[in-house]
């Protein structure tokens, strides 16, 4: 009877995990998506709100940093365009709202005044001059970072908020190009129960897009908060239970600029590089409906295998699909230079993406557990 009673709690206790992780897990992504994060940008000390938010949690755990002297960050530059004030734009006299129906291109310049518009065809639309001015209609909208400065100023506009044939735009855009912004990666370590050397790294960017004005700002909840939170869960629970191997986690920022800061990376820590066993990148893990994407699960084809294998033992995921190589998120420059790694993100459910509406109450979390438990299955394999 002890015994029973033993696997029974034994059993609840376990059963609680999953709910007390997501539960942690909405708490960093609600903390990571707020106003104060400022969508982990370059204006309102944003991006700057995210790194303390991460590095307070690190501390929490009390792990030893990876960079220099133990430091948790590195920092490194580069340009970026932004824009610090509201976005004021009329078209055919109707005021239009920033964020909602009309996002600028990342890399536009300063524009001001009324432009007559010309069509060119039936979704795009320019200046009288033909090259200053480009107004572009889309079924959504997309924002992303600028590094510089176009020749011309471009407008997405919502096909919703368009009544009728573009004629005339009134608008008044400020763009501001810093060229040397200040961004910091941050890492940590937890030391592996085995003699080797070998590491094993988990990653996940924590930048998003920022924002523009005092107000309108991309969160990020899926792109790329779920990633922080995972990884940050990855931490706790590495804390708790030592890996065989030490395990490098690594928050990289400037991803959504051009993958900045796991280049800065991979250039200047090449020592590490023939260490890593297996690197995994993590990135969009808020759905998972229809199961996970794996980039390089093409190419590193044995550890893919193994993947499958745990999942189609513990029924995890509805399914686990593979691509080759692809330049699309921070695993790249380790690919490139031959670690093995993957680039994991969920598949299904929500929309949102580079948009205002990638917000934490939408995330669903679907399979957020059952993703954790099954990397962590295959890091112990490895």
């Amino acid at each position: 009877m002890l015994k029973y009673f033993l696997f029974l709690y034994l059993f609840c206790f376990q059963s609680l995990l999953p709910a007390q992780d997501t539960t942690y897990a909405r708490s960093v992504i609600k903390a990571l998506t707020s106003k104060k994060c400022f969508g982990r940008g370059y204006i309102n000390d944003g991006l700057n709100q995210g790194k303390l938010l991460i590095l307070n949690e690190l501390r929490k755990f009390q792990v030893t940093g990876f960079f220099k002297n133990n430091s948790f960050t590195e920092s490194f530059q580069h340009p970026v365009n932004v824009f610090k004030q509201a976005i004021k734009l009329k078209l055919n006299g109707k005021q239009l709202v920033l964020g909602k129906d009309f996002i600028p291109s990342p890399n536009a310049p300063s524009v001001k005044g009324k432009i007559k518009l010309i069509k060119k065809d039936s979704v795009t639309f320019v200046s009288q001059d033909g090259k200053s001015f480009l107004l572009t209609v889309k079924n959504k909208l997309t924002y992303g970072v600028g590094l510089n400065h176009d020749n011309y100023a471009e407008i997405e506009i919502d096909k919703k908020a368009i009544e009728s044939e573009p004629k005339e735009i009134e608008i008044n855009l400020k763009a501001q190009l810093i060229k040397s912004f200040q961004s910091n990666n941050i890492g940590c370590r937890i030391n592996g129960t085995s003699t080797s050397d070998s590491l094993i790294v988990f990653c996940a960017h924590y930048d998003h897009l920022g924002g523009i004005g005092k107000s309108v700002y991309f969160p990020g909840a899926n792109d790329n908060a779920s990633g922080v939170s995972f990884l940050l869960n990855l931490i706790k629970y590495y804390k708790a239970n030592q890996p065989k191997y030490t395990t490098i986690f690594l928050f990289f920022a400037a991803e959504e600029a051009g993958l900045l800061g796991s280049n800065y990376f991979v250039e200047n820590h090449k020592y590490v590089l023939p260490k890593i066993k297996f690197l995994i990148n993590l990135d969009l893990l808020g759905t998972g409906d229809e199961g996970i994407m794996v980039v390089n699960g093409a190419v590193f084809t044995n550890q893919f295998s193994k993947l499958q294998s745990i999942n189609a033992k513990n029924n995890y995921l509805k399914e686990i699909k593979k691509r080759g190589k692809a330049q699309n998120s921070d695993h790249y420059w380790f690919t490139e230079i031959g670690v093995p790694s993957f680039f994991i993100y969920t598949l299904g459910g929500i929309k949102a993406y580079h948009d205002i509406y990638d917000v934490e109450s939408t995330l669903p979390l679907t399979e957020f557990v059952d993703v954790f438990k099954l990397l962590t299955e295959f890091v112990n394999e490895l």
